[in-house]
């Protein structure tokens, strides 16, 4: 009974794989990146960011959404470049991070919010060891669409609450700013 069970849920993962997911696309520097669309929150236009002192060069500031203060990351600097220029297209997207039983909002600075897309999983490459402008450990996956890649981030990582805590910790006590 056990072996039917198991092939079964074996069946059944395999279903699974194969759904489309859905993916938030967007620009970044000229390359197509993706975030899945169930950590989007919303997307709203650049605003009056409000910057924080002794940050890492990577965090924005704050702005207010609908009376909560929401941490605004600039993806660009993130990912190791210069910061993000602003120009009229550029977007803020509002990414939900579940942290164990809290969850946390963030601001995402992207050039251009492109589409919702669907890529099937049989579709999705497991990221580059080597080779990528960003870190390995930031990249799920690079989705095949229409003969070009897209860069499926993992939010879990590039977003983690607790590097970016520490990042910042480091920045104010004067260890993280030797390089600027």
């Amino acid at each position: 009974m056990s072996q039917s069970l198991t092939h079964s849920k074996t069946k059944l993962a395999a279903a699974t794989d194969g759904s489309p997911q859905q993916y938030l696309t967007f620009s970044l520097g000229g390359e197509v990146f993706a975030l899945g669309i169930l950590n989007v929150k919303e997307i709203i236009e650049f605003g009056n960011v409000t910057e924080i002192p002794m940050m890492p060069a990577f965090i924005r500031g704050v702005i207010n959404l609908r009376g909560a203060v929401v941490p605004v990351i600039d993806l660009s600097a993130r990912f190791g470049g210069a910061a993000s220029t602003v120009s009229r297209r550029t977007c803020i997207i509002i990414v939900e991070l579940n942290d164990g039983d809290e969850r946390q909002d963030l601001g995402v600075i992207v050039d251009a919010v492109n589409e919702v897309l669907e890529i099937p999983r049989a579709e999705i490459e497991p990221p580059p060891t080597f080779g990528a402008k960003i870190r390995a450990d930031f990249i799920q996956g690079m989705g095949k669409v229409e003969g070009r890649f897209v860069i499926i981030l993992n939010v879990d990582r590039v977003l983690s609450t607790e590097e970016i805590t520490m990042l910042a910790s480091m920045s104010s006590n004067g260890t993280g700013n030797d390089e600027e």
